[in-house]
Order: structure tokens, then C-alpha cells, then sequence
């Protein structure tokens, strides 16, 4: 058991607050703070803080001791590479709307970069590895998101409640063609309007949003965001292209999954990140970063619906997992109030989100984490118990592989 020195992503849509308060660092800090990273991501690996108070890289570690490490069954699938990278995620300003690759599509896209020979370090670079980056948010506070493009009849009932004549075209498309082709046909579209059209459209949209709001409309919370993203984003066909998709708010506890081809954006919260060991992303507006509209409709997946929130399933008292169909990692949340004897095969990470606990592994060593402390597990210390320190009750959210 190791203590993890992690390190922290300054993005400018990030809190001042949220995770510098987190850690018991001063607040306000003196500049934006977005993700804290625990993992053994290339980019910016986690250090392991030994009992003798060296550091070295997680990577190194894994590197020097796959089996160990990360266990058999992980280390045979993924080598030494840890498949997955555990996040404190926290906005307060929207993130890009984007998309994440299958693994089939990473590999094929990454492949012809490739062949192009593209830098690594290109802004106009769409894949940086071969692999596949499915996720899943938590929500720590209440957590606001855009996910998955809506019903369409639903999307139809926002569009003709707007009551803007120039969007009256591209409502009827959908009215035509009400399934996952229409809503394709309607985004492409809207995504690739020249900038004459999009200057002309947008306002509409955006006057229409305003009086909406007025007189409490039906969908007053999602015209509210478009209004926002229309002015942290002007003349963006993002702003259109967020009309289509579910505006979703997250209670804490609650989380959604978000599989390879899911158009998404979050928009202000706190909350725990889980994903695959990858940083491929395909935006599509609401950024001034290089945007492929082909490749992007490559990989997007127009099935449509309600996202599904997750609440976990209980599998012991106090312990939730959140179960999804990525193979490369699994989320489990532990709210403690006596002591819980935790087992697993492969590698894990936790991070004490509340309170604070006491671990203890099968040897007898124990290690004490505060509220934002974070430990590497290796496979070779399968069974831990842990228990709150000195108070009532903790929190812990748990970092492992998937399972097939």
C-alpha cells in the first residue's frame, strides 16, 4: 500500500475551489484547476510514495513488475499498461463537445495518422494512442451534463416550442425522419453550416431561447444552457449541435456512462472520473481546438434516448459498484460506517472523498488516508481492511479493471 502523489491539470474551464479545497490546499487557488490525476496515464503518471518518502512513477513501477503489479489476468490483456485512469473532474465552465473512438476505430484512425505521418504533438492530430476511451462520471456535487442525443419527437416538441421561422426547416427534417438517421442527417447538417447561414441562425435561435426562458417554458432548463454556451461561444455550431442532446443533472451518487460514440459535454460540477488509459478525443464544437467534422461522424453513435443514470449496485453493505461494459475499468463507491474487508485480484486505487479511513492489509501494515489522499493497491495486496478514522463515516471511491 502507497500513498500517490498526483498531479493536477490547470485547464481554464476548471474550479478555483473544488479541488484545492479537496486536497486542504488554499482556497481560492491562484489559478483555474480541472483534473487530478491518479493513474499511470504517460502524460502525467501518479508517483508512488514509498514508506521510505522516495517518489517513484507509477509507470516506472508497472514497467519493472507487471505481474506483480497489476496481477496475471491484467497483466496478460494489457501487458504493463494500467488500463484504466481514476479523475477528480471539476468544472465551472463547459468542456468541448465531443466523442470518443470504439477500439476498433482508434486503432484504424491512429493507424492512418500513422502512415500520414502526423506528429504526435500536431493540433490537428485526432489520435494519440490506439486505444479505445470509454468513461464514467460520478457526481461528487450536483453535476450538470449534456449526453446522448435525445428522443427525437422530443427534440421536435424543444424545436417547434422555439417558434423560430428559420429553424423551421431543419425541425421538419426530424419530423420527416424521426429515428437515429434523421437526427444524423439533422446534425450534419447543422455541424457543417457555412458561416454566413450559422450567423444568420444562430440569433434566431438564441432570441427564441431568451423568450422561452421568459415565459417558463417547457424546456426552460435547456434553452438556459444554450443561452450560456451561445455567449461563452459565439458563432459556434456546437451551440446548435447541443439542441439534439439529453440535458442531464447528476445528484451525488449518481453517475452516467459514456461508451465509445456518445456526443457529450459536461457543464459545471464536481464529480469522479473513470476511463480508459487513453486521450483520444474527437470535438465537435464549443472549443477553439481543431475540429474534423468527417472523422467525427465516423465514430458518433446517433442511437438515441434517455442516458441511463447509475445509482451502483450493492454488492455488500456500503459498497456500490457501478456496473458498465468496459472491459478496462470498474468504479466502486464505499460509504463506510464499520469497518469493510475488501478483496480483488488486480491493481486498485482509492481516494478518500469524505472523512477519513484507515487501511489495513493482510500483512498487518496500515496506512491512514485523509479527505483527498489517494493509494496505490497492488494486485500483490489482494484483501485490505478498511475502517473510518475517528469519525462516524467516510467515503471512498475505488479504482479496478474491468472484467469480460
Amino acid at each position: 500500500m502507497d500513498l500517490l502523489h498526483n498531479a493536477v491539470r490547470p485547464y481554464a474551464w476548471g474550479s478555483r475551489t473544488a479541488i484545492a479545497e479537496l486536497l486542504g490546499k488554499e482556497v481560492p487557488a491562484p489559478h483555474p484547476e480541472a483534473e487530478l490525476w491518479m493513474g499511470a496515464h504517460p502524460g502525467d503518471p501518479s508517483r508512488v510514495r514509498g514508506a521510505d518518502g522516495n517518489e517513484r512513477s507509477l509507470l516506472e513501477l508497472l514497467t519493472a513488475d507487471p505481474d506483480g503489479q497489476l496481477g496475471p489476468r491484467v497483466a496478460e490483456r494489457w501487458g504493463s499498461r494500467l488500463p484504466f485512469l481514476l479523475k477528480v473532474l471539476a468544472a465551472d465552465e463547459a468542456l468541448s463537445l465531443q466523442a470518443h473512438p470504439s477500439a476498433q476505430q482508434a486503432a484504424e484512425g491512429f493507424a492512418a495518422e500513422e502512415r500520414r505521418g502526423v506528429p504526435l504533438d500536431a493540433a490537428v492530430r485526432n489520435y494519440k494512442d490506439p486505444a479505445a476511451k470509454p468513461e464514467l462520471i460520478c457526481a461528487l456535487t450536483e453535476f450538470h451534463a449534456l449526453a446522448g442525443f435525445r428522443e427525437p419527437s422530443r427534440t421536435v416538441s424543444l424545436l417547434r416550442s422555439l417558434d423560430a421561422p428559420a429553424l423551421s426547416p431543419y425541425t421538419e427534417m426530424l419530423v420527416a425522419q424521426p429515428d437515429s438517421s434523421g437526427l444524423r442527417a439533422l446534425f450534419t447538417m447543422l455541424i457543417t453550416l457555412p458561416q454566413t447561414s450559422l450567423s444568420s441562425l444562430l440569433p434566431q435561435v438564441l432570441d427564441a431561447c431568451v423568450l422561452h426562458v421568459k415565459e417558463h417554458g417547457e424546456f426552460d432548463l435547456e434553452c438556459r444552457t444554450i443561452l450560456e454556451l451561445g455567449e461563452s461561444y459565439p458563432g459556434d455550431a456546437g451551440v446548435l449541435a447541443a439542441l439534439l442532446l439529453n440535458r442531464i443533472v447528476l445528484q451525488p451518487g449518481e453517475a452516467i456512462h459514456l461508451p465509445a460514440g456518445n456526443l457529450h459535454a459536461y457543464l459545471r460540477g464536481t464529480g469522479i472520473e473513470i476511463l480508459a488509459n487513453s486521450d483520444n478525443v474527437l470535438r465537435c464544437g464549443l472549443t477553439p481546438k481543431h475540429v474534423d467534422v468527417p472523422e467525427l461522424l465516423r465514430v458518433l453513435d446517433f442511437t438515441c434516448g434517455d442516458m441511463e443514470v447509475l445509482l451502483g449496485e450493492e454488492v455488500q453493505p456500503g459498497v456500490r459498484v457501478y456496473r458498465t461494459p468496459a472491459p478496462e475499468f470498474e468504479l466502486s463507491r464505499l460509504d463506510l460506517a464499520h469497518e469493510t474487508r475488501i478483496n480483488h485480484e488486480g491493481p486498485q486505487i482509492m481516494i478518500c472523498t469524505a472523512g477519513a479511513v484507515v487501511l489495513t492489509n493482510a500483512r498487518g501494515e496500515e496506512l491512514r488516508l485523509a479527505r483527498g489522499e489517494s493509494v496505490w493497491l497492488p494486485a500483490s495486496d489482494p484483501a485490505v481492511l478498511v475502517q473510518p478514522d475517528g469519525v462516524e463515516s467516510a467515503e471512498l471511491f475505488r479504482a479496478t479493471a474491468g472484467t469480460d
